[in-house]
């Protein structure tokens, strides 16, 4: 396969151009299921040879994409298609929608939905009245069909038109209400999976996971949701992009 090149004025060609331009056929063969996890990708030289480029500019493409946590390097091994999840947390967005950016293929089990009033935990840290009507929602996460952890979700009563309004995606159920958090705080901390969890994960009892409790809010700062996900440790990597501005 040979790129489009594109000349600059100087007769230099826009390298730039070519390694996005490979880098969106490497990703479309991840996210097709072309290259499936844990599938190494060519070399540099062979990817070079092939669509006619530097490796410099593969170089750069490959670079990319294992930022993206599409990829993962190993040490005298090459480079393959990652079976880990790396999360971002430089923007808001869903365990569907994190998947399906990196070319996993997500599902949710449904362990429990109800209705009921706020109990003094979730009244703390929402900062809602006694008696407030909430909704929670229990989930499993899978990526591949492979588990990867918990939800334990609390939406306040007036998030939400009823309980029956979820469906597969709360943010989709809460984007289409106009309830959607636009910001939230998080907190992370490191676990030990308890029997309970374990065995709806099918891991050993005190496998590592980790803890992501997010609270999420409205534009007006209203509290839209608290949630409690537990991550396995063997599956899901935290990632964060930080700068410097002195």
């Amino acid at each position: 396969m040979t790129l489009t090149k594109r000349v600059a004025s100087d007769g230099s060609v826009k390298t730039a151009s070519l390694y996005l331009q490979l880098q969106e056929s490497l990703r479309q063969q991840i996210t097709s299921r072309q290259l499936a996890p844990e599938d190494a990708i060519p070399t540099e030289r062979e990817l070079a040879e092939a669509y006619n480029v530097s490796r410099i500019t593969v170089r750069k493409a490959v670079d990319g994409l294992v930022y993206e946590g599409l990829l993962t390097r190993r040490q005298g091994a090459g480079t393959f298609v990652a079976t880990r999840v790396e999360k971002s947390y430089s923007k808001m967005s869903s365990f569907t929608e994190d998947m399906i950016s990196r070319g996993r293929v997500p599902s949710s089990k449904w362990l429990s939905k109800s209705a009921g009033s706020v109990n003094p935990e979730e009244a703390m840290t929402m900062g809602l009245s006694p008696g407030s009507l909430v909704y929670r929602f229990n989930r499993m996460r899978f990526a591949d069909g492979v588990s990867m952890g918990l939800d334990y979700s609390t939406v306040p009563g007036d998030c939400l038109p009823s309980l029956e309004s979820v469906n597969e995606s709360l943010y989709e159920a809460m984007e289409q209400f106009g309830t959607r958090p636009i910001r939230a705080l998080q907190r992370l901390r490191a676990v030990a999976f308890n029997a309970e969890q374990a065995g709806l994960l099918g891991i050993p009892v005190g496998s590592p996971g980790l803890l992501i409790e997010r609270r999420g809010f409205l534009a007006d700062g209203r509290p839209a949701e608290f949630t409690q996900s537990y991550y396995r440790g063997d599956a899901y990597d935290l990632m964060s992009e930080l700068s410097y501005n002195p």
